[in-house]
């Protein structure tokens, strides 16, 4: 696969392993990931928040073990918002989603190897568009990861918001009749899911965002000012890292669209 686009604004993360440690608990809040003992991995989470996404996935791959979720969430965050090519972007996403899913086999009790397998998948889905992925069977994988990852770990702030993500999809796509039975998908746990992960993490930009999105879809037009509120508080943000530039990023576009 060709070289992957660079994100613009590295030197303005010029992040070590001494500042990731200091900032571990600000960085991580939102998907609970323990601080690594291996300095391999430690070193692929420098390169990640610094925006060095390509560099980040080959050092988590190659430090193996915890690595591995670096790797993933590298790639999935450089799909989502850097990968110019929707080939591309799904053929990323779906390495991510297959690596994932290996890491949860071989490491049952491991969080945020199901949540990375349901984010990759979830991503996925919105690319081949929401009704064909439930047609082709993904919705339930996305909601069962969604729920074991919260199983496994009640704090994980960003897992909430994605399983709230997942309620008002599948609602918005197939109504709350079919979505109930078919997919048990909710407007209310739909709406508890985003408040959760909000609670959980207050800081989260793609939290401010996802619970935006999931107003309209749920509760219709009449939410708009309440979810241009939430865009607005997004787009305000002072972003820590990388990964949270691209998130500000994103809800600027949004509002001036």
């Amino acid at each position: 696969m060709a070289k992957w686009t660079a994100f613009p604004h590295t030197a303005d993360y010029a992040f070590d392993a001494r500042s990731i440690q200091r900032n571990w608990t600000r960085l991580h809040t939102g998907d609970a990931e323990p601080l690594p003992a291996d300095p391999e991995v430690l070193q692929a989470w420098v390169l990640f928040h610094s925006g060095k996404f390509e560099e980040a996935a080959a050092a988590g791959l190659k430090a193996g073990g915890a690595g591995i979720t670096v790797a993933n969430k590298a790639t999935c965050v450089y799909a989502s918002y850097l990968e110019p090519k929707e080939k591309n972007r799904l053929d990323l996403l779906t390495e991510a989603a297959q690596r994932a899913e290996a890491q949860a086999a071989a490491e049952p009790e491991n969080a945020n190897a199901w949540y990375w397998h349901a984010y990759a998948l979830a991503r996925y889905s919105q690319g081949i568009s929401v009704a064909k992925a439930l047609a082709q069977g993904l919705g339930r994988k996305i909601k069962d990861a969604l729920e074991k990852t919260i199983a496994l770990q009640p704090a994980h702030a960003d897992a909430h918001i994605a399983l709230g993500g997942f309620h008002a999809e599948v609602i918005d796509k197939v109504g709350p009749l079919i979505g109930g039975m078919t997919y048990g998908a909710s407007k209310e746990t739909g709406l508890q899911l985003f408040q959760e992960g909000l609670k959980l993490n207050p800081d989260s930009v793609i939290g401010l965002i996802g619970y935006a999105n999931g107003l309209v879809m749920l509760e219709g037009d009449e939410r708009l000012m309440d979810a241009t509120r939430l865009y607005e508080q997004a787009a305000a943000f002072s972003p820590l890292d990388a990964s949270e530039r691209l998130h500000v990023a994103l809800a600027q576009t949004e509002l001036e669209s």
